[in-house]
C-alpha cells in the first residue's frame, strides 16, 4: 500500500523561508512524478512544483524563484523549501505521486490525475 504523509508544516511570518517534507512509502514503480500542490478554502488545489523520474522539474508562475524540489536519492522523501513566503502562500499544502506524467504535465494535471496523496500540511503566513 503506498503512503505518503506531509510533515514540516507550520506558521511563519512574511519573508521567512518552511521546508516541507513529503515520506513516500510502498510506491511501486521507477517511474514517477512527484508534485506538492497547495489549496485554500473554497479554491482548486493548484500546482506548485513536480520533479520526475528523469530529473526534470516544473515550478508554478506565482511561486518560480522562491521555491525548490528535490527527493533523497532512494526517492523515500521529497521535500519543498520556500523561501520569502508570503501571505498568498497560505494553503494546505499536499504532495502526490503518479507514474504517468512528466513534471510538466504533471503541473497541469488536477486532483484525479494523482493515484497516491498525503493528507496535507497547513502552512500559515503572517504580515
Amino acid at each position: 500500500q503506498v503512503q505518503l504523509q506531509e510533515s514540516g508544516g507550520g506558521s511563519v511570518q512574511s519573508g521567512e523561508s518552511l521546508t516541507l517534507s513529503c515520506a513516500i512509502n510502498g510506491y511501486p514503480s521507477r517511474r514517477y512524478c512527484l508534485a506538492w500542490f497547495r489549496q485554500t478554502p473554497g479554491k482548486e488545489r493548484e500546482g506548485v512544483a513536480t520533479i520526475d523520474s528523469h530529473g526534470d522539474q516544473s515550478f508554478g508562475n506565482f511561486v518560480k524563484g522562491r521555491v525548490t524540489i528535490s527527493h533523497d536519492d532512494a526517492v523515500t522523501t521529497l521535500y519543498l523549501r520556500m523561501n520569502n513566503l508570503k501571505p498568498e502562500d497560505t494553503a494546505m499544502y499536499f504532495c502526490a505521486a503518479d507514474p504517468r506524467w512528466s513534471a510538466r504535465d504533471g503541473l497541469r494535471r488536477g486532483v484525479g490525475d494523482f493515484r497516491y496523496w498525503g493528507t496535507g500540511a497547513q502552512v500559515t503566513v503572517s504580515l
